[in-house]
């Protein structure tokens, strides 16, 4: 090799691993935990100052979902890495936009408009910058683990709601959001500047990866099924959580600490599953995490205490993190060249679900006058979810 030849791939510097490892926690961060999640610390501010309705903020979060699930379609049927790569850094760019655009109209049909681009912007955090940090590691010859990475929802949950509470009754709803904005900023510039090209073929040392056969179509059909159900356990309490504490008197102006508390259990939540993976088998940790997140949705349904909303929010803080960590990383590994397409196709299934639950919360809500009956179909859901997986397990067993 000559003196001007580029470095190796084995002999790349260490920190280049930490740059973009530290690029996909902030385009989480961004693109998931302010542009998506701090919609709901922030949805009683706008119900108590901008006159938003239980039905219409159910509506907002259908129409969030609806722009994530399009993004997952243009990323299921993108093949070019290349492509994938600057669309990830649009998605950043229309993270801060989108969030920037909520605090700017008081046209519902305009919040409407920026919560889709929101919902469309989240794909640059959850799947494309995931796909191009497991494809560049797998290609450095480095562990196909994504556990660093989805740390970034605990961390965005916790700043968003940091954020909100620090804000709130400080600053008008308006203000509060274009503050979020200036917070993403900070998250922004380390995710664009660092996130990694895909390599091409003359950078890859290793440009063949051997893999497993895919798995059987039955057991695919199986795995698509529950995760449709985690993504409608997942969108019903992140969605409404903190106002289904505010509105217990108990916990009345606590919302925003429970958020809180949801995202510090998520953070670490990652390792946690992935420790259990390794020691009960990969399925099997999966569906010990349906069970968990089934008792964390039921919980404020039974009861209006704190401690029963503590305990709702540190299991389901660390669970919802974990199944779609799990999830994402064995589709991962069963299709290494190119994880972002595979992620996408069975996020469809996920992105269904988060389509249609929010809209049938908000609407229950709007009929009853809370959200328990939301919190019981959401639950027998999960239930269907566990039995799914209790298939694959039977039949496949931790395969």
């Amino acid at each position: 090799m000559s003196a001007t030849a580029p470095t190796t791939i084995d002999e790349a510097p260490r920190y280049e691993r930490v740059k973009v490892i530290l690029a996909g926690i902030c385009a989480v961060i961004l693109t998931v935990g302010i542009a998506r999640f701090a919609y709901t610390p922030m949805l009683p501010v706008m119900q108590s100052e901008a006159g938003l309705t239980k039905l219409a903020g159910g509506w907002l979060a259908t129409f969030n979902y609806a722009g994530y699930m399009a993004g997952v379609l243009m990323a299921a049927f993108l093949k070019d890495l290349e492509h994938k790569y600057r669309l990830c850094r649009l998605g950043l760019l229309v993270a801060l936009i989108s969030t920037v655009g909520m605090g700017l109209t008081e046209n519902q049909y305009l919040w409407v408009l920026w919560r889709f681009i929101a919902g469309l912007s989240s794909i640059a955090g959850v799947l494309l910058s995931a796909g191009l940090v497991l494809h560049w590691l797998m290609h450095r010859g480095h562990k196909p683990e994504l556990g660093l990475h989805f740390s970034g929802l605990g961390l965005g949950i916790m700043v968003s709601g940091l954020a909100v509470a620090a804000m709130d009754g400080n600053l008008s709803w308006e203000q509060q959001w274009i503050g979020l904005a200036l917070i993403g900023l900070a998250f922004f510039v380390p995710a664009w500047i660092w996130m990694p090209k895909p390599l091409t073929a003359a950078m890859d040392k290793h440009p063949t990866i051997i893999a497993a056969p895919p798995p059987p179509r039955r057991w695919m059909w199986l795995f698509i099924a529950a995760y449709f159900c985690a993504g409608f356990g997942y969108v019903v309490s992140s969605t409404f959580i903190v106002a289904i504490v505010e509105a217990q008197p108990v916990m009345a102006g606590r919302g925003n600490w429970v958020w809180v508390i949801l995202g510090i259990s998520a953070i670490p939540s990652c390792f946690f599953w992935d420790k259990i993976s390794a020691w009960k088998g990969q399925v099997a940790a999966l569906l010990l995490a349906f069970v968990l997140q089934t008792v964390a949705i039921v919980l404020p349904a039974l009861d209006d205490g704190t401690l029963s909303s503590m305990v709702s929010a540190i299991l389901f803080g660390n669970t919802f993190v974990g199944i779609v960590s799990l999830t994402l990383s064995l589709i991962g590994r069963c299709f290494p060249a190119n994880p972002a397409k595979a992620m996408a196709r069975l996020t469809l299934s996920y992105g269904v679900a988060m389509v249609a639950a929010p809209a049938m919360a908000g609407a229950i809500a709007s009929v009853t006058g809370n959200y328990s009956g939301a919190l019981w179909g959401t639950a027998a859901v999960m239930l269907v979810g566990i039995g799914f997986l209790l298939a694959m397990l039977t039949k496949w067993g931790n395969s």
